[in-house]
């Protein structure tokens, strides 16, 4: 089932078309990233799931209708510009927004005080917010994002600011936020988060979604058939026992083993390969070419070609 869906949204800006008919589904206690080249429209789609802006035509549906203005209470947003008031003390400000999102008072503190100790940084109560350093107000931030327990949670950059630490801090906490049920919208250009935490990405480049689909799919469509080999007991051209068709991409050697790249046809196999090689070589290792997001994200956008891409 899908917790959020937008069928068709497009959004004009004077003479700017910031989405053309952009559809995404997201299915419920799914990780989704919202991928795409900066200007592509992935700013405007989030400001209009949260509301702020409204789209020229298209619609958006959550929890299987269309979405109403009361549902914003069921969403928290974790801006990439954070939004704290400089002058507050760390504590008052998140009493403050916890209210706003409809704790009582009472229930804001006793949630407070497990994130504070949580996050150790009870500390931080009476510190303004101008004393912290970048990354510690986005930790503040990340904790009044989740603190009303939203259905869907959208994050744009939430690890900027963040040294490695805390930013595998924060990459284990969106994670037991999904185990806890929670859908989450993740927006970011860092692709190796996208094969931590992902389990569906939509691409938008030039106002359009251009991919679609789960990660595992889409790596699975964009595979080359190439094959990382190692071998020793061969010191000859690999050309002269290899098929025509069997091309070898890269070669290189350490002190015990020959190291080659090699992109079969489309129709043979790991098989095929070993076969060929066997009565020539000693096999060490063969392990197939996955490509990273980070490369079909490239390709994508460079190529600007629709790859639909069907769910699990």
């Amino acid at each position: 089932m899908d917790l959020f869906s937008a069928q068709g949204v497009s959004k004009q800006y004077a003479n700017h078309k910031a989405l053309d008919k952009v559809s995404i589904d997201v299915p419920e206690s799914h990780i989704f990233g919202l991928l795409g080249p900066n200007g592509a429209g992935k700013t405007t789609l989030i400001r209009i799931i949260n509301q702020i802006i409204a789209p020229d035509e298209g619609e958006l549906y959550f929890m299987g209708r269309k979405l109403r203005p009361n549902d914003i209470a069921q969403i928290g947003y974790l801006p990439e510009e954070r939004g704290l008031y400089k002058k507050m003390t760390v504590g008052e400000q998140s009493m403050y927004l916890a209210q706003l999102k409809g704790l009582s008072h009472h229930e804001a503190q006793k949630r407070l005080k497990y994130w504070f100790e949580k996050f150790e940084i009870r500390g931080w109560w009476n510190k303004k917010v101008e004393e912290l350093s970048k990354g510690m107000q986005q930790k503040v931030q990340f904790l009044v994002t989740i603190i009303h327990e939203p259905k869907l949670l959208i994050f744009d950059e939430p690890f900027s600011g963040f040294d490695p630490i805390n930013a595998s801090i924060m990459k284990d906490e969106i994670l037991a936020q999904k185990e806890k049920g929670a859908t989450i919208i993740f927006s970011t250009h860092n692709m190796s988060s996208v094969e931590q935490l992902c389990d569906d990405i939509a691409l938008i480049n030039r106002s359009k979604v251009v991919l679609n689909g789960t990660v595992r799919n889409i790596k699975k469509t964009y595979k080359t058939n190439t094959f990382g080999l190692s071998y020793s007991d061969y010191e000859g051209d690999l050309h002269s026992i290899l098929p025509a068709e069997f091309q070898v991409l890269s070669e290189n050697k350490d002190i015990d083993h020959h190291h080659v790249l090699i992109k079969l046809p489309a129709e043979a196999t790991p098989n095929d390969l070993l076969r060929v090689m066997l009565p020539f070589v000693t096999i060490y290792k063969v392990s197939e070419q996955i490509p990273s997001m980070n490369d079909i994200f490239i390709q994508a956008v460079t190529q600007q070609t629709p790859q639909p891409v069907t769910h699990d």
